[in-house]
Parts: C-alpha cells; sequence; structure tokens
C-alpha cells in the first residue's frame, strides 16, 4: 500500500484510497500509480510554492497537449521552424507556405509555433484544417498568428520545455528554414534529441531559398568545428538534408517512409516495421553494408515478435537488430536504403498514415 502523507485531511485520504484500490483494474493502472506516488512522496517532503506552481503548469500544459493530439495520433504530422520576422513580401515566407501547402496535398498534418512569419506562412500554407499551432505564452508576443488565433487545434503552452517535447513527440519530420536565436536553438535541440536516440528517426529538412546560403553556410560550420575536431560522428551530418525547393523537401520526407514505417526496442533489440518485405538478397545487402552498426549477429527479417501481437502495427513486416545505440547517422543511411532495396514500393498507401 502507498503510504500516504500523515497531515492528508481524512476525506482525501479516503479518496486517494479508493482510488488506490481501483487501479489494478485500470487500463495503464501500474502507469498511473506510479504518477499518485510520486505526487504524493513530494507531498511528504519539503517544496516551496514555485516547485508545486512548476509541476502543476507542467501538467496542464501536458494534459491540453495530449488532449489535443489524441484524436490525430494515427495522422504523421511535419513541424516547420523558421524566423517569426520573415515578412510576406519575402520569398522565403512564400516558399515555406509553398512547402506547407505540398505537405497538407500529401496527406501530412503540419505544426508550427503560432506566431508569425515562417510560422504563419507554414498555417497559410497547409490551411487551419491541416494545421496545428502549438503557441508559447510571452508577455511581449503577440499571441497567435490570425489562421490559428481561434482553431481548437491551437495549444498555449507555459513553458518551452513542454512546447519542444509536443514538438518533438508527435513530429514526424522538420523543416527548418532561415531563422535567429529560437530557429538555431529548435535545429540543435532536434539534432541532439535524434543524434542520441531520445527521439525517434525522423527526416530533418533544411530549406535554402534558391541562390541563398544560409543552412549552406551552417554546414560549412557543422562541419569545419565539429566533424574536423571530431566533437561529432562522421556520419552525423547525415541526420539532415539541405535542399533548395519545395519539390526536394518534400520528397525527402516522403521517400523516408516510403518504405520505413516505424520503430521500437524490444528485449534490447532495434525493431524497425516496414510497409513492405524485403527480399533474401535485399536482406544480405543491408548485412553487408551496415553491419558497423550492430553488437552482435546479424540485421535478419521477421514478423511481430510476442511482445507486439497486440500492437496497431502487428501485420508490418520487420527488421531486428542488436543495434549499437550509437550510430544513429549510419541507421537514418539504412532507413534511406530500404527505399533502393525494397521488393515494392506501396503507392496506394499514403506515407503520412502511422
Amino acid at each position: 500500500m502507498v503510504a500516504l502523507p500523515p497531515n492528508l485531511p481524512a476525506n482525501l485520504q479516503a479518496d486517494l484510497i479508493t482510488v488506490l484500490e481501483q487501479l489494478p483494474t485500470m487500463e495503464h493502472g501500474k502507469l498511473i500509480r506510479q504518477v499518485l506516488e510520486t505526487i504524493l512522496r513530494m507531498m511528504g517532503r519539503e517544496a516551496d510554492r514555485l516547485d508545486w506552481k512548476i509541476l502543476n503548469y507542467a501538467l496542464l500544459d501536458m494534459e491540453q497537449g495530449f488532449q489535443v493530439f489524441y484524436p490525430y495520433r494515427h495522422v504523421r504530422k511535419v513541424t516547420i521552424f523558421g524566423s517569426a520576422r520573415m515578412e510576406p513580401s519575402n520569398p522565403t515566407y512564400q516558399l515555406a507556405s509553398q512547402c506547407a501547402h505540398q505537405l497538407a496535398q500529401l496527406g501530412f498534418m503540419v505544426m508550427t509555433g503560432a506566431g508569425g512569419g515562417i510560422m504563419q506562412a507554414g498555417n497559410e500554407g497547409a490551411g487551419p484544417e491541416r494545421s496545428f499551432g502549438l503557441n508559447i505564452q510571452l508577455p511581449f508576443e503577440q499571441g497567435a498568428n490570425p489562421v490559428m488565433a481561434a482553431d481548437p487545434k491551437l495549444i498555449d503552452f507555459k513553458y518551452f520545455f513542454t512546447r519542444k517535447l509536443f514538438f518533438l513527440r508527435e513530429s514526424d519530420g522538420l523543416v527548418l528554414f532561415p531563422g535567429g536565436f529560437g530557429t538555431q536553438d529548435e535545429a540543435f535541440e532536434s539534432l541532439t534529441l535524434v543524434q542520441t536516440g531520445k527521439a525517434d528517426p525522423m527526416p530533418l529538412v533544411l530549406v535554402d531559398s534558391p541562390g541563398e546560403r544560409y543552412w549552406h553556410d551552417w554546414d560549412t560550420y557543422i562541419r569545419n568545428n565539429l566533424l574536423e575536431r571530431g566533437l561529432i560522428s562522421p556520419d552525423d551530418p547525415s541526420i539532415y538534408t539541405i535542399v533548395d525547393n519545395v519539390e526536394d523537401a518534400c520528397e525527402e520526407i516522403s521517400r523516408f517512409y516510403r518504405v520505413f514505417h516505424s520503430c521500437r526496442y524490444v528485449r534490447g533489440q532495434l525493431v524497425m516495421r516496414l510497409k513492405c518485405g524485403l527480399s533474401a538478397e535485399a536482406i544480405a545487402q543491408l548485412n553487408q553494408e551496415f553491419s558497423d552498426i550492430l553488437t552482435e549477429g546479424q540485421i535478419r527479417q521477421s514478423s511481430a515478435l510476442p511482445e507486439e501481437l497486440k500492437d496497431e502495427t502487428s501485420h508490418l513486416p520487420r527488421l531486428v537488430m542488436h543495434f549499437n545505440h550509437r550510430d544513429f547517422g549510419r541507421l537514418h543511411q539504412l532507413i534511406r536504403r530500404l527505399c533502393d532495396v525494397g521488393v515494392q514500393h506501396p503507392e496506394t498507401d499514403h506515407p503520412e498514415q502511422k
């Protein structure tokens, strides 16, 4: 039995005991119990008002995010980042709007920070029906852009960290246009989370306007100051792709999911779900090219493992491997390689469907 703080009012103690007794029969009861135990432990220790305010507002942020996104959990989403200061007359603004429109035409939904500039361009291009806005409450900034201002898919976050959590949790791809400190922060945090495996593999596309070198110069900095000094792995730049047109940006995202569906870990093994099976020759080729990312054994094709039989993807074929949990740049290369060796490309399956 969970130890309740001794200073709790009797009626609250009775309510909590009733809830705890019902947990074993509730779906996800074990996880709910762990959440309640954490809060009860905090109640039994010294904590100041600010501690409780942070916990309260973080939970409120997450509650709102979970509620808004749940009905759209099976639709792939692409986040568009970029400067809030970009005017509609700027070619980059127009490029972002065109990119969002084409992504929406492909069936993806588009997420932005709900502000002006590139964020507004993304929501305009996708249209309100295909848009999400993840706004941040700031005392010196205006509210959401006109596209998202009254939309039920607008979420107002109090904290940047909860907002970032949902950007990365819900994103199946990131498209970054030029921007300032905020855009750079979003770019580097996304790269860090993918590089360390804290975010699932996904396409990260950096878009320059034709003739511009914002991301190409950024890439030069990465290679000259990080790669040459050995501060990142040689294959880490494979995590992102630089393009200068909408068609290539959208193709990079669609192609990423043409054969690859998703992945998870089961008993320490990486399980990669596929939209189509691979031939024995293709499996042999993958083992020849990517044996360096394995700690033991080989890449093998499999049906759903016993732990996955209740999963909604249990009908999909799998690749199973002892991945080294380190070479995520190489893992991205493997995912892109699947399109070259796949038995078939299921053209009737939209890549945006999870």
